[in-house]
Protein backbone atom coordinates (compact mmCIF):
# COMPACT_ATOMS: atom_id res chain seq x y z
CA UNK A 1 0.00 0.00 0.00
CA UNK A 2 1.66 3.58 -1.06
CA UNK A 3 1.56 6.19 1.19
CA UNK A 4 2.47 9.62 0.02
CA UNK A 5 4.64 12.35 2.10
CA UNK A 6 1.67 14.03 3.83
CA UNK A 7 0.94 10.48 5.43
CA UNK A 8 4.49 10.54 6.99
CA UNK A 9 4.42 13.52 8.00
CA UNK A 10 1.42 13.18 9.97
CA UNK A 11 2.80 9.49 11.47
CA UNK A 12 5.77 12.10 13.12
CA UNK A 13 5.87 14.82 15.82
CA UNK A 14 8.48 17.06 14.04
CA UNK A 15 10.53 19.88 16.22
CA UNK A 16 8.82 22.33 14.21
CA UNK A 17 5.38 21.61 14.45
CA UNK A 18 4.35 25.03 16.39
CA UNK A 19 6.26 26.83 14.30
CA UNK A 20 4.70 28.69 12.10
CA UNK A 21 4.05 27.07 8.44
CA UNK A 22 2.76 28.08 4.83
CA UNK A 23 1.91 24.86 2.75
CA UNK A 24 1.61 25.55 -1.01
CA UNK A 25 -1.30 23.26 -1.81
CA UNK A 26 -4.69 22.34 -3.58
CA UNK A 27 -7.52 21.04 -3.35
CA UNK A 28 -6.26 17.45 -4.93
CA UNK A 29 -3.05 17.36 -2.50
CA UNK A 30 -4.83 14.60 -0.10
CA UNK A 31 -3.83 11.73 2.06
CA UNK A 32 -4.49 8.45 0.88
CA UNK A 33 -7.44 8.52 2.96
CA UNK A 34 -8.46 11.36 0.59
CA UNK A 35 -8.33 13.99 3.38
CA UNK A 36 -7.28 17.21 2.27
CA UNK A 37 -3.51 17.46 3.25
CA UNK A 38 -4.06 21.27 4.39
CA UNK A 39 -7.28 20.09 6.95
CA UNK A 40 -5.21 17.44 7.93
CA UNK A 41 -2.33 19.28 8.89
CA UNK A 42 -4.29 21.44 10.87
CA UNK A 43 -6.25 18.72 12.45
CA UNK A 44 -3.24 17.15 13.49
CA UNK A 45 -1.79 19.99 15.57
CA UNK A 46 0.38 21.57 13.34
CA UNK A 47 0.77 25.66 13.27
CA UNK A 48 -0.23 26.60 9.87
CA UNK A 49 -0.90 30.25 9.44
CA UNK A 50 -0.87 30.38 5.41
CA UNK A 51 -1.76 28.71 2.07
CA UNK A 52 -0.45 29.34 -1.63
CA UNK A 53 -2.08 28.45 -4.66
CA UNK A 54 -0.79 27.00 -8.16
CA UNK A 55 -2.16 27.73 -11.32
CA UNK A 56 -5.97 26.89 -10.96
CA UNK A 57 -6.18 27.90 -7.47
CA UNK A 58 -6.60 26.20 -4.63
CA UNK A 59 -10.15 24.86 -5.31
CA UNK A 60 -9.01 23.81 -8.79
CA UNK A 61 -11.69 25.68 -10.52
CA UNK A 62 -9.64 28.50 -12.49
CA UNK A 63 -9.07 27.98 -16.31
CA UNK A 64 -6.61 26.92 -18.04
CA UNK A 65 -3.93 30.09 -18.16
CA UNK A 66 -6.05 32.37 -16.36
CA UNK A 67 -5.32 34.69 -13.23
CA UNK A 68 -5.85 33.04 -9.98
CA UNK A 69 -6.63 35.93 -6.97
CA UNK A 70 -5.71 35.79 -3.59
CA UNK A 71 -8.49 34.41 -1.16
CA UNK A 72 -9.48 33.07 1.97
CA UNK A 73 -10.14 29.21 2.39
CA UNK A 74 -13.62 28.48 3.79
CA UNK A 75 -11.92 24.56 4.46
CA UNK A 76 -9.27 25.85 6.96
CA UNK A 77 -10.47 30.02 6.90
CA UNK A 78 -6.61 30.79 6.09
CA UNK A 79 -5.29 33.47 3.49
CA UNK A 80 -4.50 31.80 0.37
CA UNK A 81 -1.72 34.16 -1.90
CA UNK A 82 -1.65 32.77 -5.48
CA UNK A 83 1.30 31.98 -7.09
CA UNK A 84 -0.14 32.31 -10.82
CA UNK A 85 -1.52 35.66 -10.85
CA UNK A 86 0.72 39.11 -10.46
CA UNK A 87 3.64 37.10 -9.14
CA UNK A 88 4.98 32.98 -9.25
CA UNK A 89 6.97 33.02 -5.82
CA UNK A 90 6.43 33.53 -2.45
CA UNK A 91 7.31 37.47 -1.33
CA UNK A 92 9.51 38.70 1.73
CA UNK A 93 6.56 40.12 2.71
CA UNK A 94 4.38 36.74 2.37
CA UNK A 95 7.03 35.14 3.91
CA UNK A 96 7.77 37.50 7.19
CA UNK A 97 5.45 35.70 9.11
CA UNK A 98 6.37 32.18 8.37
CA UNK A 99 9.06 30.14 9.84
CA UNK A 100 8.97 27.20 7.26
CA UNK A 101 7.66 26.42 3.85
CA UNK A 102 5.85 22.88 3.19
CA UNK A 103 4.41 21.86 -0.28
CA UNK A 104 2.33 19.48 -1.65
CA UNK A 105 0.72 19.43 -4.68
CA UNK A 106 0.42 15.99 -7.39
CA UNK A 107 2.30 16.22 -10.64
CA UNK A 108 1.22 14.30 -13.77
CA UNK A 109 5.09 13.84 -15.30
CA UNK A 110 5.03 15.94 -17.73
CA UNK A 111 7.72 19.18 -18.33
CA UNK A 112 4.72 21.25 -19.36
CA UNK A 113 2.48 20.59 -16.57
CA UNK A 114 2.65 23.97 -14.19
CA UNK A 115 3.16 22.77 -10.79
CA UNK A 116 6.82 21.80 -11.03
CA UNK A 117 7.61 25.11 -12.15
CA UNK A 118 5.89 26.85 -9.13
CA UNK A 119 8.16 24.88 -6.93
CA UNK A 120 10.93 25.75 -8.93
CA UNK A 121 10.08 29.47 -7.89
CA UNK A 122 9.64 28.47 -4.76
CA UNK A 123 12.73 26.76 -4.40
CA UNK A 124 14.38 30.07 -5.15
CA UNK A 125 12.32 32.55 -2.71
CA UNK A 126 12.84 30.05 0.01
CA UNK A 127 16.65 30.34 -0.39
CA UNK A 128 16.34 34.11 -0.70
CA UNK A 129 14.60 34.74 2.42
CA UNK A 130 16.32 32.71 4.25
CA UNK A 131 13.12 29.83 4.77
CA UNK A 132 13.59 26.00 4.83
CA UNK A 133 11.48 24.23 2.26
CA UNK A 134 10.05 20.40 3.04
CA UNK A 135 8.64 19.29 -0.08
CA UNK A 136 5.94 16.27 1.25
CA UNK A 137 6.66 13.44 -2.26
CA UNK A 138 4.24 12.52 -4.15
CA UNK A 139 4.58 9.28 -6.42
CA UNK A 140 4.57 9.48 -10.21
CA UNK A 141 1.05 8.67 -11.58
CA UNK A 142 2.72 7.58 -14.91
CA UNK A 143 5.11 5.77 -13.28
CA UNK A 144 8.89 6.23 -12.77
CA UNK A 145 9.99 3.97 -15.31
CA UNK A 146 13.41 6.01 -16.40
CA UNK A 147 13.38 3.83 -19.65
CA UNK A 148 10.14 5.32 -20.83
CA UNK A 149 11.19 9.36 -20.27
CA UNK A 150 11.59 11.12 -23.76
CA UNK A 151 12.62 14.22 -24.67
CA UNK A 152 12.71 16.81 -25.99
CA UNK A 153 15.48 18.14 -23.57
CA UNK A 154 14.42 21.55 -23.22
CA UNK A 155 16.43 24.56 -24.89
CA UNK A 156 16.85 26.83 -21.81
CA UNK A 157 16.63 29.68 -24.43
CA UNK A 158 12.87 28.78 -24.84
CA UNK A 159 12.54 28.56 -20.75
CA UNK A 160 8.63 29.95 -20.08
CA UNK A 161 6.27 29.01 -17.07
CA UNK A 162 5.46 25.55 -19.13
CA UNK A 163 9.10 24.71 -18.98
CA UNK A 164 11.61 26.92 -17.33
CA UNK A 165 15.32 24.76 -16.90
CA UNK A 166 16.35 21.57 -19.02
CA UNK A 167 14.92 18.36 -18.05
CA UNK A 168 13.05 15.71 -21.00
CA UNK A 169 9.11 16.68 -21.73
CA UNK A 170 8.32 13.44 -19.82
CA UNK A 171 11.05 13.01 -16.99
CA UNK A 172 10.14 9.81 -15.32
CA UNK A 173 11.00 11.19 -11.78
CA UNK A 174 8.90 13.00 -8.27
CA UNK A 175 8.64 16.46 -7.61
CA UNK A 176 10.44 15.67 -4.54
CA UNK A 177 13.34 14.30 -6.31
CA UNK A 178 13.48 17.28 -9.22
CA UNK A 179 13.44 19.65 -6.26
CA UNK A 180 16.78 17.97 -5.16
CA UNK A 181 18.05 17.76 -8.25
CA UNK A 182 17.92 21.63 -8.96
CA UNK A 183 18.49 22.59 -6.00
CA UNK A 184 22.27 20.67 -6.17
CA UNK A 185 22.95 21.63 -9.91
CA UNK A 186 21.37 24.96 -9.75
CA UNK A 187 23.39 25.81 -6.82
CA UNK A 188 20.09 27.12 -5.60
CA UNK A 189 21.25 26.89 -2.24
CA UNK A 190 17.51 26.05 -0.49
CA UNK A 191 17.47 24.60 2.68
CA UNK A 192 15.27 21.57 1.40
CA UNK A 193 13.81 18.44 3.15
CA UNK A 194 12.16 15.50 1.17
CA UNK A 195 9.85 13.59 3.11
CA UNK A 196 9.12 10.48 0.67
CA UNK A 197 6.43 8.18 -0.09
CA UNK A 198 6.69 4.69 1.43
CA UNK A 199 6.09 1.71 -0.63
CA UNK A 200 5.76 2.80 -3.84
CA UNK A 201 7.96 1.70 -6.75
CA UNK A 202 9.13 3.05 -9.78
CA UNK A 203 7.50 0.67 -11.99
CA UNK A 204 4.05 1.71 -10.34
CA UNK A 205 1.20 3.26 -12.13
CA UNK A 206 -1.74 5.24 -10.62
CA UNK A 207 -3.99 2.40 -10.14
CA UNK A 208 -1.18 0.42 -8.90
CA UNK A 209 -1.77 2.89 -5.51
CA UNK A 210 -5.03 0.62 -4.91
CA UNK A 211 -7.03 4.51 -4.45
CA UNK A 212 -9.15 6.59 -6.17
CA UNK A 213 -8.16 8.74 -8.66
CA UNK A 214 -8.17 12.25 -7.85
CA UNK A 215 -7.98 14.88 -10.75
CA UNK A 216 -4.77 17.07 -10.25
CA UNK A 217 -6.59 19.89 -12.15
CA UNK A 218 -9.57 20.51 -14.01
CA UNK A 219 -8.76 19.13 -17.34
CA UNK A 220 -7.37 16.01 -15.90
CA UNK A 221 -9.80 14.19 -14.78
CA UNK A 222 -8.74 10.63 -15.79
CA UNK A 223 -5.80 8.56 -15.26
CA UNK A 224 -5.91 7.83 -19.29
CA UNK A 225 -5.58 11.71 -19.73
CA UNK A 226 -2.65 11.43 -17.34
CA UNK A 227 -1.05 8.98 -19.59
CA UNK A 228 -1.82 10.65 -22.92
CA UNK A 229 -1.12 14.41 -21.74
CA UNK A 230 2.44 14.25 -22.84
CA UNK A 231 1.10 13.49 -26.53
CA UNK A 232 -2.57 15.32 -26.65
CA UNK A 233 -0.91 18.97 -24.48
CA UNK A 234 0.80 19.24 -27.66
CA UNK A 235 -2.64 20.12 -29.84
CA UNK A 236 -2.68 23.32 -27.75
CA UNK A 237 -0.58 24.76 -30.91
CA UNK A 238 -2.78 23.46 -33.28
CA UNK A 239 -6.22 23.95 -34.46
CA UNK A 240 -7.44 20.42 -33.18
CA UNK A 241 -9.11 20.01 -29.80
CA UNK A 242 -7.74 18.08 -27.04
CA UNK A 243 -10.94 17.31 -26.04
CA UNK A 244 -11.41 20.32 -23.51
CA UNK A 245 -15.18 21.08 -22.71
CA UNK A 246 -15.87 17.45 -22.73
CA UNK A 247 -15.72 14.68 -20.22
CA UNK A 248 -12.62 13.13 -22.16
CA UNK A 249 -10.26 16.18 -22.26
CA UNK A 250 -6.58 14.97 -23.12
CA UNK A 251 -8.25 11.66 -24.81
CA UNK A 252 -9.73 12.87 -27.70
CA UNK A 253 -8.66 14.84 -30.76
CA UNK A 254 -10.83 16.40 -33.58
CA UNK A 255 -12.27 19.04 -35.24
CA UNK A 256 -15.19 19.90 -37.54
CA UNK A 257 -13.43 19.21 -40.60
CA UNK A 258 -11.66 15.87 -39.41
CA UNK A 259 -12.88 12.27 -40.46
CA UNK A 260 -12.56 10.06 -37.03
CA UNK A 261 -12.72 6.60 -38.95
CA UNK A 262 -9.49 7.54 -41.46
CA UNK A 263 -7.10 8.61 -38.48
CA UNK A 264 -8.25 6.14 -36.37
CA UNK A 265 -7.81 3.37 -39.15
CA UNK A 266 -4.20 5.25 -40.25
CA UNK A 267 -3.05 5.14 -36.47
CA UNK A 268 -4.10 1.54 -35.55
CA UNK A 269 -2.26 0.44 -38.75
CA UNK A 270 0.99 2.33 -37.13
CA UNK A 271 1.04 -1.26 -35.43
CA UNK A 272 1.31 0.14 -31.64
CA UNK A 273 -0.62 -2.43 -29.88
CA UNK A 274 -0.31 -0.37 -26.72
CA UNK A 275 -2.68 2.43 -27.41
CA UNK A 276 -6.10 1.80 -29.49
CA UNK A 277 -7.85 4.70 -31.52
CA UNK A 278 -11.64 5.16 -31.70
CA UNK A 279 -13.58 7.56 -34.26
CA UNK A 280 -15.62 9.49 -32.29
CA UNK A 281 -17.92 12.67 -32.12
CA UNK A 282 -17.98 14.88 -30.07
CA UNK A 283 -19.07 18.60 -29.07
CA UNK A 284 -16.57 20.76 -26.94
CA UNK A 285 -18.50 23.12 -24.70
CA UNK A 286 -15.47 24.86 -23.12
CA UNK A 287 -16.06 28.72 -24.17
CA UNK A 288 -12.36 29.00 -23.96
CA UNK A 289 -11.67 26.20 -25.90
CA UNK A 290 -11.41 25.55 -29.36
CA UNK A 291 -14.79 24.84 -31.31
CA UNK A 292 -17.25 25.33 -28.27
CA UNK A 293 -20.58 23.59 -29.12
CA UNK A 294 -19.43 22.69 -32.48
CA UNK A 295 -19.42 18.92 -33.26
CA UNK A 296 -16.28 17.36 -33.91
CA UNK A 297 -14.81 14.44 -35.61
CA UNK A 298 -11.74 12.86 -34.24
CA UNK A 299 -10.32 9.93 -32.02
CA UNK A 300 -10.65 8.98 -28.69
CA UNK A 301 -7.23 7.27 -27.62
CA UNK A 302 -6.75 4.47 -24.80
CA UNK A 303 -3.90 3.33 -23.96
CA UNK A 304 -3.79 -0.29 -23.18
CA UNK A 305 -0.38 -0.98 -22.54
CA UNK A 306 1.38 1.95 -20.79
CA UNK A 307 4.63 0.21 -19.63
CA UNK A 308 5.16 0.41 -23.24
CA UNK A 309 3.60 3.51 -24.37
CA UNK A 310 5.61 6.67 -25.70
CA UNK A 311 3.52 9.78 -25.59
CA UNK A 312 5.39 12.12 -26.82
CA UNK A 313 6.07 10.94 -30.24
CA UNK A 314 2.59 9.64 -30.24
CA UNK A 315 1.76 13.14 -30.54
CA UNK A 316 4.28 14.53 -32.72
CA UNK A 317 3.04 11.68 -35.63
CA UNK A 318 -0.52 12.17 -34.96
CA UNK A 319 0.03 15.85 -35.61
CA UNK A 320 1.76 15.22 -38.21
CA UNK A 321 -0.67 12.59 -40.13
CA UNK A 322 -3.30 15.24 -39.38
CA UNK A 323 -1.68 18.29 -41.25
CA UNK A 324 -0.64 15.98 -44.46
CA UNK A 325 -4.05 14.84 -44.76
CA UNK A 326 -6.27 18.37 -44.14
CA UNK A 327 -3.09 20.50 -45.57
CA UNK A 328 -5.99 23.47 -46.25
CA UNK A 329 -7.72 23.10 -42.82
CA UNK A 330 -4.77 22.48 -40.62
CA UNK A 331 -3.27 25.25 -39.05
CA UNK A 332 -0.55 26.45 -36.43
CA UNK A 333 -2.39 28.30 -33.51
CA UNK A 334 -1.63 31.00 -30.69
CA UNK A 335 -2.40 30.20 -27.59
CA UNK A 336 -2.58 33.14 -25.40
CA UNK A 337 -1.98 32.29 -21.52
CA UNK A 338 -0.89 34.44 -18.64
CA UNK A 339 2.53 33.81 -19.10
CA UNK A 340 2.65 33.92 -22.72
CA UNK A 341 -0.53 36.73 -23.33
CA UNK A 342 0.31 36.32 -27.40
CA UNK A 343 0.27 32.54 -27.16
CA UNK A 344 3.27 32.79 -30.29
CA UNK A 345 5.67 29.96 -30.26
CA UNK A 346 3.56 27.88 -27.88
CA UNK A 347 4.92 24.48 -29.96
CA UNK A 348 8.31 25.47 -29.62
CA UNK A 349 7.33 26.64 -25.51
CA UNK A 350 5.91 23.05 -25.25
CA UNK A 351 8.55 20.61 -27.42
CA UNK A 352 11.83 22.63 -25.79
CA UNK A 353 12.34 22.93 -29.66
CA UNK A 354 13.41 26.45 -31.37
CA UNK A 355 11.71 26.29 -34.86
CA UNK A 356 10.08 23.32 -34.05
CA UNK A 357 6.83 23.68 -36.68
CA UNK A 358 9.46 23.21 -39.40
CA UNK A 359 9.99 19.92 -38.47
CA UNK A 360 6.69 19.06 -40.16
CA UNK A 361 7.31 20.10 -43.34
CA UNK A 362 9.92 17.08 -43.70
CA UNK A 363 9.22 13.81 -45.24
CA UNK A 364 7.76 11.19 -43.44
CA UNK A 365 11.28 9.26 -43.30
CA UNK A 366 13.61 12.39 -42.38
CA UNK A 367 10.44 13.56 -39.67
CA UNK A 368 10.72 10.27 -38.10
CA UNK A 369 14.45 9.81 -38.23
CA UNK A 370 14.26 13.32 -36.85
CA UNK A 371 11.93 12.70 -33.67
CA UNK A 372 13.35 9.64 -33.07
CA UNK A 373 16.71 11.34 -32.30
CA UNK A 374 14.70 14.15 -30.44
CA UNK A 375 12.74 12.36 -28.00
CA UNK A 376 15.64 9.71 -26.99
CA UNK A 377 17.15 10.80 -23.61
CA UNK A 378 19.09 7.45 -22.83
CA UNK A 379 21.34 9.58 -20.70
CA UNK A 380 19.02 11.48 -18.44
CA UNK A 381 19.23 8.36 -16.00
CA UNK A 382 22.59 8.68 -15.60
CA UNK A 383 22.13 12.32 -15.00
CA UNK A 384 19.11 12.06 -12.54
CA UNK A 385 20.76 8.84 -11.36
CA UNK A 386 22.23 10.21 -8.04
CA UNK A 387 19.06 12.31 -6.94
CA UNK A 388 16.49 9.54 -7.25
CA UNK A 389 15.01 8.59 -4.22
CA UNK A 390 13.24 5.16 -4.96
Amino acid sequence: MVYFGIDRLLQQEPSWKKSRLALVTNRAATTRKLVPSRQAIQEAGFNLVKLFSPEHGLDLQGADGHLVKDGIDPLTRLPVVSLYGEKFAPTEKDLNDTDLVLFDIPDIGCRFYTYLWTLSHLLEACAAQGKKLIVLDRPNPVSGKLDLAEGPMLDEKLGSFIGRWPIPLRHSTTLGELAGYFNHTRSLGCELEIIKCANWEREMFQPDWEMTFVAPSPAICHYQSMLLYPALGLLEATNISEGRGTEHSFQLAGAPWIDGAAIAGILNDMGLDEVLASPIQFTPRDPNGKYCNQLCGGVKLQVKEPEYFKPVSYGLMLIYLVRQLYPQQFEWSPYPTLVNPDGKQHLDKLLGVRNSEALFGLPLPKFIATITKLTSCVHWATEIGEYLFY
